[in-house]
């Protein structure tokens, strides 16, 4: 592959353009006006730091930057185990196909599914997963259609490996984010692996952690991990923060 065409790759970044220049532009305003009022310089002051943040973070995410965004990811790859490589993956919510991608190249004997919503709301398309993977070169060996995490067109059983990442939160209409699981894990075959990254510290949407673990053994999971994602070193301490990175964690195992 040459420069060009890597230079072509969009997989996105989390932190949107909109969170960078909306307080940018807000702050030049109250700056602005504080020529008239002086107070307004205080507004001015609350818009930038939030402009600084979040263009810190984009940076941090960006492959530009310190490549956050596609370390983290890799945190799902890193806990697939105990999976062969051979049979029907899905990855639900798969954004601009990173990871769907990456299982492919990673994985030649398997077929990789990515299934996305693509809302308004991202700067994501199935043109671009399709351009993505045509760059990539597995064109061939993934597919990518647009679905919904809480009513997955397959059937039960459907797939040797389900994984997900930061995409329960997202999903609007349904209130209890356990629902989502649920319907993630339907489609994974007894015996079958799945990897989700997701908020799943963030109590007022899963509760405890300990409790999360026991309801998803309660039906009827045989193996399920958790992981504190940002623990991991490679994370500054930025990121760590409870609105950012600070609630993610990994849930892992087996059907």
């Amino acid at each position: 592959m040459n420069k060009h065409r890597k230079d072509e790759l969009n997989y996105g970044n989390w932190v949107s353009a909109k969170l960078v220049y909306v307080p940018a532009v807000i702050a030049l305003l109250f700056l602005g006006a504080s020529i008239v009022l002086p107070v307004l310089i205080i507004g001015a002051v609350i818009f930038f730091l939030p402009f600084v943040y979040f263009a810190y973070a984009r940076y941090l995410f960006s492959s530009k930057g310190k490549n956050i965004q596609t370390r983290i990811q890799g945190l799902v790859l890193d806990h697939i185990v105990g999976w062969v490589g051979v049979g029907k993956v899905l990855d639900i919510g798969c954004g601009n196909g990173p990871l769907t991608i990456q299982i492919a190249k990673k994985y030649p004997n398997a077929e990789i599914i990515g299934i996305d919503y693509w809302g308004t709301a991202w700067e994501y398309s199935k043109i671009v997963c399709d351009r993505n993977a045509e760059i990539e070169g597995v064109a061939g060996r993934v597919a990518f259609e647009k679905a919904s995490a809480s009513s997955l067109p397959f059937d039960d059983e459907d797939f040797n490996m389900v994984i997900s990442n930061l995409v329960f939160h997202e999903v609007r209409n349904v209130r209890d984010k356990k629902k989502l699981i649920r319907e993630a894990l339907r489609v994974v075959k007894n015996g079958g692996w799945f990897v989700f990254q997701d908020l799943f510290l963030w109590k007022l949407v899963y509760g405890e952690v300990d409790d999360l673990l026991k309801t998803i053994r309660s039906w009827g999971i045989e193996k399920v991990e958790f992981v504190h994602t940002s623990d991991s070193d490679f994370i500054p301490k930025a990121l760590k923060l409870p609105f950012m990175l600070g609630t993610v964690g990994i849930l892992y195992g087996r059907k």
